[in-house]
């Protein structure tokens, strides 16, 4: 029996770089006869939702894929002075770089909780339609009443022609649905800020991209990981080091991977949304370069800026656009987002432009349609918790992971868990299932401590 590792073999991985280079815009000549050389020879087009393709490539066109992955990794992108990727030439960029707090900021665990609590919810909500088309996941919540979303996914009273044209997804359905739901499952949009907190506690916030490899080598298993993530686990293990690990045959460097792991960063900076993105930008480097680090610092930003709790959503996203490069296009498309959301009421319509523009030409996991998709669902839902996990997860692409980072950012607002709905939070049941050492079976309410600590550490 065949063993088709996703994520990482080089045959499947040729497609998605050639994508990658047509979106920074390399010479388009020098890229189409890398492409014609690699189809003449029987390559195939990246897997458009599995991580790998169907059977095994032949040595040959494996050997290919590996010297064609190398030379387009030499074509120079014409959009690198706008998206630099190293900390100082970002910040380069920022005239408007947030300084830190003038007074000390009134915080407290309370606010962590709901944050938990907030991304838990809006993950949990994602899950079983994620992989989905928009079409697939509209047809779902319309033939059960929930449209738009107010409540979780069902499967009761679904047609039976509907679920066997949209199946929910496979690892998640018996666990997410609404009949299922019995705590919160692992999921890796959970285990991101559950390690992040092991990292502190380890090491503090002064961590470096080395410390963050060496703890995911020790805790973090190559199978719990996936895209760029996985890619740079594999090069860890092949002897590359960071940030060189980001570079190295991923072309996924700039999908949403580092931004779903940029929560603590920002939750154990409250007010500081600077000293936010700088922490995050360390983690991101390990697997990711320009926008897809820019995703996980403007998170950050983002996050601080709620957790100090002087300002309103609208301002949370301001923030986070001042720690990204303004001629980015990671900076376009948060700012089409909100555009977008403050120009059309119904958000069906939102989200429909949103997909005139990416769906054509970027994965459904890459940040920049999600970066749009989020900032455009958390400025329609105006700071409302339950609207802005609806949202998020009803515009489909990466909805369990948009999900959840619209609902960390709606909880830090809402201040304290009780100000978030029951309907919402108490299907939890403060209990969230991990494979991550020392954190099994925790609740919200613990894990909310734990990481108050971080922020409290001298």
């Amino acid at each position: 029996m065949t063993v088709r590792l996703t994520w990482v073999q080089p045959e499947d991985l040729v497609g998605h770089e050639l994508r990658q280079a047509a979106q920074d815009g390399r010479d388009a000549e020098s890229i189409a006869s890398i492409a014609q050389r690699w189809y003449a020879a029987g390559g195939a087009p990246a897997p458009e939702r599995a991580g790998a393709s169907e059977g095994p490539a032949p040595r040959r066109l494996r050997a290919l894929a590996g010297q064609l992955l190398d030379e387009l990794a030499l074509r120079e992108s014409p959009l690198a002075a706008d998206e630099p990727t190293d900390l100082a030439g970002i910040r380069a960029l920022c005239p408007r770089w947030p300084a830190p707090p003038v007074r000390p900021v009134s915080f407290g665990p309370g606010r962590l909780h709901a944050a938990w609590l907030g991304r838990a919810a809006g993950c949990l909500l994602g899950k079983p339609v994620e992989k989905l088309p928009l079409a697939g996941i509209r047809a779902l919540a319309r033939a059960t009443g929930n449209w738009p979303l107010t409540t979780w996914f069902t499967a009761r009273g679904l047609p039976g022609d509907l679920a066997a044209a949209h199946p929910w997804n496979r690892r998640s359905a018996p666990t997410s649905l609404a009949e299922n739901i019995d705590g919160m499952p692992e999921d890796d949009d959970l285990n991101y800020p559950l390690l992040t907190v092991l990292l502190l506690q380890r090491h503090g916030l002064g961590f470096s991209t080395s410390d963050l490899a060496r703890l995911w080598l020790d805790e973090l298993p190559a199978g719990r990981v996936f895209t760029a993530e996985r890619v740079a686990y594999r090069n860890l293990l092949d002897g590359v080091e960071p940030p060189d690990t980001a570079r190295h045959r991923n072309p996924f460097r700039e999908w949403i991977g580092a931004q779903i792991r940029a929560d603590v960063h920002g939750w154990t900076h409250p007010g500081d949304p600077g000293a936010a993105a700088e922490q995050a930008h360390r983690d991101a480097v390990l697997t990711h370069t320009a926008n897809g680090v820019y995703g996980a610092m403007f998170t950050a930003a983002a996050l601080a800026e709620a957790a100090g709790g002087g300002t309103d959503v609208h301002g949370c996203l301001a923030a986070g656009l001042r720690v990204v490069p303004p001629r980015s296009r990671y900076a376009h498309a948060v700012r089409l987002g909100i555009a977008t959301a403050r120009a059309e009421e119904d958000f069906d319509t939102v989200v429909d432009r949103l997909h005139e523009v990416y769906g054509p030409t970027h994965h459904w996991v890459h940040v920049l349609p999600n970066a749009a998709l989020l900032t455009a669902a958390l400025t329609h839902a105006d700071g409302d918790f339950g609207r802005s996990i609806g949202c998020a997860v009803s515009g489909g692409w990466d909805t369990d992971s948009n999900g959840a980072t619209a609902g960390s950012l709606a909880g830090l607002l809402a201040g304290r868990p009780d100000a978030l709905p029951d309907r919402w939070t108490a299907p939890l049941k403060n209990r969230l299932a991990t494979s991550v050492s020392g954190f099994g079976s925790l609740g919200f309410d613990t894990l909310a401590e734990l990481t108050y600590q971080e922020v409290r550490r001298p």
